[in-house]
């Protein structure tokens, strides 16, 4: 999947043809340090917030819009699941639903609504959100897009040169 992000992007002149140069700006929109709003050091990434999920001074959970990391924090008790926020006329998820709003609590602080992609390849979240972070210059972009039934608001961050944070926010299926 990588490597049809770095085609596609090759060909709109944001990346250059050497993967090893592309390994490295990878590495600068993800995964290079930066000071959040509000903080003094550089103490946050992009990958770490979307990915993994950062606390702030123990009170708001940050990011976390990964369903691996999810469901791995809740297989160890870290997490309690809430519930899910409903979308129009809808009282509960389908069983096809691919993304979902949830709200659920983590190292003693309660996020009120997450969402994040159901089952998708991490590899796949990654790479959509970069090829959105190149294409977009503004300090937040949303994007919608359409995979299959899905109508999709993406949502990508900038700070700076890298990536604050990144998710999906389902619009619509075609189902509805």
């Amino acid at each position: 999947i990588l490597q049809l992000a770095h085609e596609y992007l090759l060909k709109k002149n944001l990346v250059k043809p050497n993967l090893a140069d592309f390994k490295r700006q990878l590495y600068d929109i993800w995964f290079q340090l930066y000071a959040r709003e509000g903080g003094d050091r550089p103490d946050s990434c992009g990958f770490e917030h979307v990915f993994v999920g950062e606390t702030r001074r123990g009170k708001q959970i940050l990011g976390l819009h990964n369903w691996v990391q999810f469901y791995l924090q809740e297989k160890l008790s870290q997490i309690d699941y809430k519930g899910y926020v409903t979308r129009k006329n809808k009282t509960r998820p389908d069983k096809d639903d691919q993304v979902l709003n949830i709200q659920f609590s983590w190292k003693g602080s309660v996020k009120p609504i997450g969402s994040s992609f159901i089952g998708v390849s991490p590899e796949f979240e990654f790479a959509l959100y970069t090829v959105i972070f190149l294409l977009a210059k503004e300090r937040v972009t949303r994007e919608v897009v359409k995979i299959e039934e899905y109508e999709l608001q993406m949502v990508v961050c900038r700070h700076g040169n890298h990536i604050g944070t990144a998710y999906p926010v389902l619009l619509s299926t075609s189902s509805e």
